[in-house]
């Protein structure tokens, strides 16, 4: 019997120190976070101090040297650089190393890919994507190729992705036009929700900034350390997670932690709704009233309310 195993891809970490006080190195550590989420492991870190980028490569031939050493000695399967490249300091680094050359922005793209779960959420990731790529393609070689897999490379496949920039660019006006369609929807959901007036708040971070820990605080999966928990100006920092699940309906991201495993998103919004929870319990015309009313929060899982609740991200 052969094994298959997915090996973890190795990188290491460029950075371009222009000063003593900027914070390449912290910007270094974050990065490190970003390939973590991505996949990937880091296996190095390399910072050099320049006064200005080198504008053909990003760092200049000593660094260069020291990567291929490094690359070698400590089998990384590409770099990751801090800085977005240029097209040509992407091909020429390409040419040098012989391995998977990115960017900080090549990897958010990447984790915006894996993640992306709504139509108008592919869509900007992919119009996202193609842009990047439009003016890379001579910077694209063997390494980043859409069959070799890996971090950098997912997202809308092969066929899309390997096109000449004709292909791209009449992809790209196809996209716009579904985005705005998409867009124009979104508007008269904003408007019904608007009559309704529903009040919708929204936590906004960057990766790994603790969406979740704060979302997982505030109903109470765990006490806080610091800081106080307001409801309507009373303080329940302190009221049980059950007794709080009475005045805030939440989805659970991990199913096991839900009032019932398993359930779906749907079933689960209804739990937070007051519903009961599993809407087999009520008729047909309560489902109905209960999706319509859904529909103007425009909380934009329409199209996954039969999903699995632990297949959500913490964003999501």
């Amino acid at each position: 019997m052969i094994e298959i195993k997915n090996e973890t891809e190795k990188v290491i970490l460029v950075g371009v120190s222009l000063s003593d006080q900027d914070d390449t190195k912290e910007s270094l550590e974050e990065l490190k976070d970003l390939v973590s989420t991505a996949g990937a492991e880091t296996v190095g870190m390399v910072i050099q101090n320049r006064e200005q980028q080198h504008p053909g490569t990003y760092v200049g031939k000593g660094k260069i040297e020291e990567l291929k050493s490094m690359i070698w000695e400590l089998r990384a399967t590409g770099i990751v650089c801090d800085d977005e490249l240029s097209p040509a300091q992407m091909k020429n680094l390409q040419d040098e190393l012989d391995v998977k050359v990115m960017d900080r922005t090549l990897i958010i793209l990447d984790i915006f890919a894996a993640r992306a779960s709504t139509s108008e959420g592919k869509i900007q990731v992919e119009l996202a994507q193609l842009k990047y790529q439009q003016t890379r393609l001579a910077g694209f070689g063997k390494a980043m190729s859409r069959l070799g897999g890996g971090i950098g490379t997912r997202g809308p496949g092969e066929k899309k992705l390997e096109m000449d920039r004709r292909l791209i660019k009449s992809r790209i006006a196809q996209l716009n036009r579904e985005l705005k369609d998409v867009k124009k929807h979104r508007e008269v959901t904003r408007e019904q929700r608007s009559r309704s007036h529903i009040p919708v708040a929204a936590i906004v971070g960057y990766t790994n900034a603790g969406k979740s820990t704060l979302f997982n605080a505030i109903c109470g999966d765990f006490l806080t350390d610091a800081g106080s928990i307001e409801l309507d100006g009373r303080d329940i920092t302190f009221m049980p997670q059950h007794a709080r699940a009475k005045e805030i309906g939440r989805l659970y991201q991990d199913p096991m932690r839900g009032t019932a495993p398993g359930m779906t998103i749907e079933e689960n919004l209804a739990l937070a709704a007051g519903k009961g929870g599993w809407l087999s319990h009520t008729t047909k015309q309560e489902k109905e009233r209960f999706r319509e009313e859904l529909k103007k929060l425009d909380i934009g899982l329409e199209e996954r309310m039969s999903h699995p609740v632990g297949l959500l991200s913490g964003g999501q």
